[in-house]
């Protein structure tokens, strides 16, 4: 296993990110319980997770995939000694009371806490602010997590979905107090989505957060899905919107995977290897379903993507720019 610095903090983490938004709705515990052993195995040390996962159309209350984790925890063994455990904050965890999502002080000492319960933990490594909340002062945000931190209860922080200009405020605010914001940026990269080229990873860069790529796959377009059979282990959503997003992109995923083929890689790894080679990147999320999505996911760390085949990728994918080239002289 590769292993990095979570941004500019000491902490390192496996640069495969295992993601547990499956896990309760299309993954049941005991194979829940079988892929996050089989990550250990493999040296996989970095979790992530959310309050608000767990959620199907049947219940949404929230917080079933914690539980879950959290059990696995309880088991004991080294699991939590051995696991960078991050988990995030500001989805609505009710449905009748006001201060139940966001950003106040209120909703992240509560949420915090309910999260240790269901993690059965006294500490998460890494709390994340799963979106900016545009109504609520940096000041007010940094001083909640300020003593979530004095508290012991949480080492680093970390956003997701921000846009560079709420890096450049969430840090400029954190420097004027003396804190050390943000050390991690959760945000949705991948060879068919690289808007964050623009502002994102340079303002990430410059302010030395580490990015996290979730959907690295893109729900599947970029795992084989020409060549794929319907099954058990079929990685695309087959929905209308998806079905429409395919047939839209039918010329690209052909052209992609005719070229992973040509690499003699599959498309998943080819797709998880390329975010790993991106300058600022701490690595992908992976969200297996099984014990046997995470072994195959665990190949892209032996392949190395040259630069002939890197500007293929970028012709099939055009890139960005930083700003303002991408738009001006």
């Amino acid at each position: 296993m590769q292993y990095v610095h979570l941004g500019r903090s000491g902490l390192r983490v496996s640069r495969l990110c295992l993601g547990t938004m499956n896990f309760g709705p299309r993954t049941e515990e005991p194979q829940a319980f079988a892929i996050m052993d089989r990550a250990h195995e493999q040296g996989l040390n970095f979790f992530d997770t959310a309050n608000v996962y767990g959620r199907t159309s049947q219940d949404q209350s929230g917080g079933r995939t914690e539980e879950i984790v959290g059990r696995w925890l309880a088991q004991g063994e080294g699991r939590r000694e051995r696991t960078v455990l991050a988990t995030k904050v500001y989805g609505n965890m009710g449905t009748t009371w006001p201060n139940e999502d966001r950003l106040s002080a209120l909703n992240i000492r509560r949420a915090a806490d309910a999260s240790l319960r269901r993690l059965q933990t006294d500490y998460i490594d890494l709390y994340q602010m799963h979106h900016v909340d545009r109504d609520t002062p940096w000041e007010e945000i940094w001083e909640a997590m300020e003593v979530l931190r004095h508290q012991g209860k949480v080492l680093y922080f970390g956003s997701s979905n921000f846009a560079g200009w709420h890096i450049a405020k969430a840090q400029e605010v954190a420097a004027r107090r003396g804190f050390m914001g943000l050390v991690s940026e959760q945000s949705l990269y991948n060879l068919f989505v690289r808007e964050i080229e623009m502002e994102v990873l340079p303002a990430a860069i410059d302010y030395g957060v580490g990015v996290i790529a979730w959907s690295p796959l893109q729900g599947g377009l970029l795992g084989g899905i020409l060549s794929q059979t319907a099954g058990p282990g079929r990685r695309f959503q087959d929905n209308d919107r998806a079905q429409a997003t395919l047939r839209r992109e039918h010329a690209r995923v052909e052209a992609y995977e005719k070229l992973c083929h040509d690499l003699g890689h599959e498309p998943a790894v080819v797709a998880l290897a390329w975010v790993l080679s991106r300058p600022g990147l701490i690595g992908p999320i992976i969200g297996p379903r099984t014990a046997e999505h995470l072994d195959g996911a665990l190949q892209a760390l032996e392949v190395s993507l040259d630069e002939a085949t890197l500007a293929k990728l970028d012709k099939i994918f055009p890139p960005h720019k930083s700003s303002p080239e991408d738009y001006a002289w």
